[in-house]
């Protein structure tokens, strides 16, 4: 990242915002009016907000442009992927605190000024996630206490601060001089698993990750990927998540959770095409069985000979 600093400078007179929303579209033109109207009603922290749009083939960036002229915009000419979007608008926010929503997310009254009071309040929290609900107000979960692995990295994973491991990136605010001083999110990761990659590196940093149950979000959930394969998810989420094990994890921790994962994988592909023939509705059990025969076919792509972290 490549601060501009021209463009972080605040007229005189004129206080900086206390937050700055960053946001990434990729083909959200139905969602993006609701949550920037959300922004617009959701209390009087100030802020300003930024979107960067992933080359949207759908309209998005007209109607940020058109309607939504306060909005920083950043049209990219290619989908650069979730990390390396929000890096795009990372050195060009002059907030103190940095707040990360999906487009698909709506802020509700006062969700702001009670994130901003609860890091102001707890200095020893890095990041925290807010509360999220889906429409029907059904809570979602967002907070993992436990990395992918864990069981098997005890020694990879010692001294951590706090309990929570990491919260659902949809919605999540954070000290900005943090997180540019650890260069924002990890590129390597296109879309999946970049959320508790950066929870832990700000652990790592001596800082918690907190959660704000009194901020609420709704959030819809999924909508990026909403066109993908069900197959093309899961191999996404799995690459993902080997990649997390390749950065933080030694390579007999990697090989132990593979054992696990390759052996839960194919007792379930042999399993649950025998259980198809006595339900009623067996559309949720081929989905599973398209899940792990695509984590089996996916962990034979990860070890193949030659790849980066083969012996």
């Amino acid at each position: 990242m490549n601060p501009d600093p021209s463009r972080r400078n605040t007229p005189s007179g004129e206080l900086p915002p206390v937050v700055s929303i960053v946001i990434v579209t990729y083909h959200s033109a139905d969602v993006i009016g609701s949550c920037l109207d959300s922004i617009e009603s959701a209390g009087s922290a100030s802020r300003e907000v930024f979107l960067v749009d992933n080359a949207s083939t759908d309209g998005t960036a007209e109607v940020v442009r058109t309607r939504y002229p306060s909005v920083h915009l950043i049209a990219n000419s290619d989908n650069r992927g979730f990390s390396a979007a929000n890096n795009q608008a990372i050195p060009l926010c002059r907030g103190r605190y940095l707040f990360f929503l999906n487009p698909d997310a709506e802020l509700t009254g006062g969700c702001l000024e009670t994130a901003v009071r609860y890091m102001d309040e707890n200095p020893a929290v890095g990041l925290a996630g807010t509360k999220v609900v889906y429409p029907d107000g059904v809570l979602q979960e967002t907070i993992s206490l436990r990395y992918p692995g864990q069981k098997h990295a005890a020694n990879e994973l010692k001294g951590l601060k706090g309990s929570i491991a990491c919260v659902l990136g949809a919605s999540m605010i954070a000290r900005a001089d943090l997180i540019r001083a650890i260069g924002g999110f990890d590129e390597d990761y296109f879309l999946y698993g970049e959320d508790q990659e950066l929870c832990l590196r700000i652990r790592q940093q001596g800082f918690e990750i907190g959660y704000v149950d009194e901020a609420v979000v709704r959030h819809i959930g999924g909508h990026s990927e909403r066109a993908s394969a069900s197959a093309d998810r899961w191999r996404r989420k799995t690459l993902a998540e080997y990649l997390f094990y390749r950065k933080h994890y030694a390579r007999e921790t990697i090989r132990r959770i593979s054992r696990e994962d390759r052996f839960k994988a194919r007792w379930r592909t042999l399993t649950i095409p025998l259980t198809l023939p006595f339900l009623r509705d067996g559309d949720a059990a081929r989905e599973k069985l398209v899940k792990y025969r695509t984590i089996l076919a996916t962990l034979d792509e990860i070890e193949r000979p030659g790849r980066q972290g083969d012996d």
